[in-house]
């Protein structure tokens, strides 16, 4: 992780010093908040939040509430924020406990410092399944966050919380947790459906795509979002984008890339032509960049072999295809 500490006394920059040593898989840049290379706490929190998985203070509760206070954004996006006192006794994760991880680094940092920790969190306390927590060990995407406490509720109820998959789940349900294709569902896990109080989607979707010289960024999007209705998939599930190595510097391909948050991978024609399946043949694009197809060929490439879920879409001068990758999602306890 990237994490940033700040110290308020002496024995809590020492304190810090420790931390960053008994880390060593992780960065950890220490700042003080007190003498003559004093940084402003508040200064510091700006500038820090951003940009850090996560933030530690060393020192007094509530100078980390007064600092963060102003930058907290959501439990899915805020990173994680922990205070030590400056003794190195206690450990309390203050902010995204579990998708920010909070509550594992509070617990890994007491590990190695000989501290408590204290984590607060009510499904943690009564040893209960946290959805949240898993969904990020899995790699899926909430798409309504709202609903994690209303999943949290039923088990905290002793009610049994209903989970349904598209995916193959490996292992044995959790306490509390029932895995069943009969709705109505606590859980949903798709590609983008909203039929659960809580649904999740697998970072899975590849999409492969080809175009003519000089696409706008705009006919480009327009082209993904009509396929992603089309084949019922929310965005967030999307994992890359892919084409041919002659379109590795196309201006349209590498804005939609990086207004997606997504890695633009390029393949050669050799590599495509290599991809067995049944795909959609051109000519004209076999003659032109030498081989029948790019965008479903792509797609199914840069999912690892997976399988098309939406065929080739053509429109405008733009293509593009769909393809899952395999997706196994392990449940917390072993058969």
């Amino acid at each position: 992780m990237n994490l940033a500490a700040i110290a308020f006394t002496a024995d809590g920059l020492a304190l810090g010093r420790r931390l960053a040593a008994a880390l060593p898989e992780d960065t950890l840049a220490l700042s003080a908040g007190f003498g003559p290379d004093k940084v402003g706490f508040r200064t510091w929190t700006a500038e820090n939040f951003p940009r850090r998985d996560g933030l530690v203070f060393i020192g007094a509760t509530g100078i980390a509430v007064r600092a963060v206070a102003p930058h907290l954004v959501s439990k899915t996006s805020d990173p994680a924020v922990l205070v030590l006192d400056d003794l190195g006794r206690f450990c309390i994760p203050l902010v995204s406990g579990h998708l920010g991880g909070a509550n594992a680094l509070a617990r890994r940092v007491a590990a190695r410092l000989g501290a408590t920790p204290v984590i607060t969190t009510a499904t943690d306390g009564h040893g209960l399944f946290a959805v949240d927590t898993w969904a990020k060990s899995q790699g899926l995407r909430i798409l309504n966050p709202a609903g994690i406490k209303a999943v949290s509720s039923r088990l905290l109820a002793g009610e049994t919380v209903r989970l349904r998959s598209r995916f193959p789940l490996a292992g044995r349900p959790p306490a509390g947790v029932t895995v069943t294709d009969e709705a109505p569902w606590d859980v949903s896990i798709d590609l983008g459906t909203r039929e659960a109080p809580l649904c999740l989607v697998p970072r899975a979707v590849w999409v492969g795509a080809g175009c003519r010289r000089g696409v706008p960024a705009e006919s480009l999007a327009r082209s993904l979002e009509a396929l992603l209705r089309e084949a019922g998939v929310d965005r967030r599930a999307l994992a890359g984008l892919c084409t041919i190595d002659r379109k590795a510097d196309e201006p349209g391909l590498l804005a939609l890339a990086e207004s997606l948050g997504l890695p633009l991978t390029t393949y050669t024609a050799e590599q495509l032509r290599a991809v067995p399946g049944a795909f959609t043949a051109s000519d004209f694009v076999r003659k032109t960049v030498g081989v029948d197809n790019v965008c479903e060929r792509s797609a199914v490439l840069g999912s690892g072999g997976g399988r098309l879920i939406a065929k080739k879409h053509a429109e405008g001068g733009v293509t593009m295809a769909l393809a899952l990758a395999d997706v196994v999602l392990r449940l917390e306890e072993e058969p």
